[in-house]
């Protein structure tokens, strides 16, 4: 049989063979090897066979079992690993990507999708496999590994594959699952951590912050948020990202933590993508970190109000007071309750002091889907800010518009009482002198909480029409009257 390429392929026991052998085979195993001597009697006999065996010849077979089956096999699983958690198996029609080597059944490799480096995707018990291997990998697990044994009729029969495979050949395939899904399954949404409270759940157009871990179904990981120790950022249910994530972040609170498992129709389909191979079901463990509305305003919760509260911070009033800023999640990003800030009104900007050399802004409406400004970069962008306040203290501050406002009545000879030499200009030593006097006798009163120099230096230079370093009484005028003169006409 080795000169003619083709092993001898036979039923045992049928008359098929000469009566010596059909004993001899009986009993053997796949790969064992038997000398055979068979007397005239059971061979040949005193016949023979005409120019090859001659009359009352003993035959000698040096005979090895290359495979075995009866026409009532079935196929054959033996389950060698089996994950403990098994949400699901196989059933008919889904769609499986698995590895696997395929040997003969003594053990001769004929093919393997590991060589190749690439997982056998297929559609189950609907004809696209062979008969056999469509039964075999029927309630596997995702991770499961098992020995699949077809016999020929369940295979490739008679004729074999034409190549690889010969006919009447037992098929032994060794399969671990690697991915499983359903063209009909939707998302899969497995919650990990919801918190206590949650005052608003994620909806369609907010936009949110979260960190997570991409992995397919078998734990490979492809990608993960916190490995680029950043947020993954994006508006939710807008398209931006695939679809089974933009329905999997709908209905998320901040801090929640859930595992999102997406089917490869709304991931990246049969083409797959970077690490991502096609028709591969994802997994998104992710931990939602905040969230907000473009259209979203301030919220206010006022922890604590004093019974006496007759006097209600406006807009220009100097305020000082102690906070506790954070991001949603809870991340401490700077308090005043070590090193006392001071609240500064400038140029419709809030300040809060310095820290180190830092400069800490926010707009002043406040609105959470404008940055707070830090050059260290300790708060990340689109990050809503949380601040906890106490009030300890409030100063009025001026009409808008207004440096410095007179607390009685303005004297008719203002020009005269600053001009203290009489020469009929002004200096700004004369004007800031006389500024300090007003404001230290408590007739008037300057914008709280800026440098007195740079105020009256500003209103000077409003007064100095012509530049040329002094107010004269042509030049002088008040705010009220400036404003008059700009509208006479009306």
């Amino acid at each position: 049989s080795y000169d003619r390429g083709s092993t001898f392929n036979v039923f045992v026991g049928k008359g098929q063979l000469i009566a010596g052998m059909d004993k001899a085979l009986v009993g053997m195993c796949v790969n064992e090897r038997r000398f055979v001597k068979i007397p005239p009697k059971l061979a040949y006999g005193s016949e023979g066979v005409s120019g090859v065996i001659p009359p009352n010849a003993v035959l000698h077979f040096d005979v090895l079992l290359i495979d075995l089956w009866n026409s009532e096999d079935e196929v054959q699983v033996q389950t060698y690993f089996k994950p403990e958690k098994c949400p699901r198996t196989v059933q008919v029609s889904d769609f499986v990507r698995y590895h696997y080597n395929g040997t003969f059944l003594d053990g001769t490799l004929f093919d393997s999708s590991h060589n190749r480096m690439r997982t056998y995707d297929t559609y189950v018990g609907i004809g696209w496999l062979i008969p056999g291997m469509d039964q075999g990998l029927l309630g596997m697990c995702v991770g499961e590994k098992r020995i699949i044994t077809i016999p020929p009729f369940l295979a490739y029969g008679e004729e074999g594959d034409g190549k690889d495979i010969p006919g009447q050949a037992s098929l032994v395939f060794d399969v671990v699952l690697l991915d499983l899904h359903n063209p009909k399954d939707g998302i899969t949404i497995e919650d990990q951590h919801v918190p206590e409270s949650c005052e608003r759940r994620s909806q369609s157009g907010d936009f949110i912050r979260y960190h997570y871990n991409g992995t397919l179904l078998d734990g490979t990981l492809f990608d993960s948020s916190y490995s680029r120790n950043r947020t993954y950022d994006t508006y939710v249910g807008k398209g931006y990202v695939i679809a089974g994530m933009d329905e999997g972040l709908l209905g998320v609170c901040t801090g929640e933590k859930r595992r999102i498992i997406i089917p490869p129709h709304l991931g990246y389909g049969e083409e797959g993508r970077g690490k991502i191979p096609g028709s591969a079901v994802l997994v998104f463990d992710i931990h939602v970190v905040d969230f907000h509305n473009p259209s979203d305003s301030v919220s206010i919760t006022v922890n604590y109000k004093p019974s006496n509260c007759t006097v209600l911070s406006k807009k220009g009033d100097y305020l000082k007071y102690h906070y506790n800023a954070s991001l949603l999640d809870g991340t401490l990003l700077d308090s005043t309750m070590t090193v006392e800030k001071h609240l500064l009104e400038e140029e419709g900007k809030f300040t809060y002091g310095l820290k180190g050399n830092t400069l800490f802004s926010v707009s002043e409406d406040k609105d959470p889907s404008l940055p707070f400004v830090v050059t260290e970069g300790e708060v990340p962008g689109s990050a809503v800010l949380v601040f906890d306040i106490e009030l300890l203290e409030l100063v009025s501050g001026l009409p808008e518009g207004y440096m410095f406002v007179w607390n009685g009545e303005v004297s008719p000879n203002l020009f005269e009482e600053i001009d203290q030499n009489h020469d009929g200009e002004v200096l700004l030593k004369e004007f800031s002198e006389y500024i300090q006097a007003q404001v230290d006798s408590g007739k008037g009163k300057l914008a709280p909480g800026f440098d007195f120099e740079k105020i009256v230096q500003n209103m000077f230079t409003n007064q100095d029409r012509d530049g040329n370093g002094k107010v004269t009484a042509e030049e002088f005028k008040l705010k009220d009257q400036e404003a008059k003169e700009e509208h006479d006409e009306l």
